[in-house]
């Protein structure tokens, strides 16, 4: 028997939750970075799987200091970072957004944005080049500013389009944060860091784009499969 989902309440979202939590571990909130940095991964990782875009990163660190990196230029920057989506785009908006940061502030640090609200954070964030809300809530969740802001990739979008909490005409990241946050409300940043990887595991192992397995997945009993079309 199917449940309907009620996206205002978030004992609908507890249910996924506990759910996802009997066939895989506890997602530990660790392994945070330094806002600013997170910045430079977020913007690398947009379209691009996690081993390449971390790839990426690493080498791109192990070049360049921060400072030093607001100081490139692009071309210098697409060489190690070929690998990911779009890397020349990619490039300019990583130069372009660190001396944007540098021009106002005198740096190229995020710190500022603790004292700041969610909503403050993601509209200064959206802001700069090449920063979405997927991006935006990853500086404010997966570093050291440990917000509590649910992160939007591809992965969760789809699983959470099937399981019905989002509308068939709602693909955006911002368009389906403002829908399911505030069912979210009150839930602290670790408990949504472990929610988002949670979600993406899913979608990894057993709600792909093209290829499912929907016997074996948890969600089975409150899933209303919205846009499976093919079943493995």
């Amino acid at each position: 028997m199917q449940v309907a989902l009620d996206i205002g309440q978030s004992e609908a979202f507890l249910s996924v939750r506990n759910r996802l939590l009997r066939i895989y571990e506890p997602v530990l909130y660790e392994g945070l970075i330094d806002p600013a940095e997170e910045l430079v991964r977020a913007i690398l990782g947009s379209g691009t799987r996690d081993a390449i875009r971390q790839s990426a990163f690493y080498g791109l660190r192990d070049r360049f200091a921060l400072p030093a990196l607001a100081e490139a230029e692009p071309q210098q920057i697409v060489p190690l970072i070929a690998a990911v989506d779009s890397p020349g785009d990619k490039a300019a908006d990583i130069v372009l957004g660190l001396r944007r940061l540098k021009a106002i502030s005198g740096d190229v640090r995020l710190d500022f944005l603790d004292d700041w609200s969610i909503g403050e954070a993601l509209r200064y964030l959206e802001a700069l080049p090449g920063v979405d809300r997927a991006v935006a809530a990853a500086v404010l969740n997966f570093s050291t500013l440990r917000k509590p802001a649910l992160v939007f990739d591809a992965a969760v979008l789809r699983v959470l389009h099937r399981l019905g909490f989002l509308p068939p005409h709602v693909r955006s990241a911002a368009a389906a944060y403002d829908i399911v946050m505030p069912a979210l409300e009150g839930w602290p940043a670790e408990e949504l860091f472990e929610f988002h990887w949670l979600l993406k595991q899913l979608g990894r192992e057993l709600c792909g784009t093209l290829r499912t397995d929907c016997r074996a997945c948890p969600l089975q009993p409150l899933c209303r499969k919205r846009g499976v079309k093919t079943f493995h």
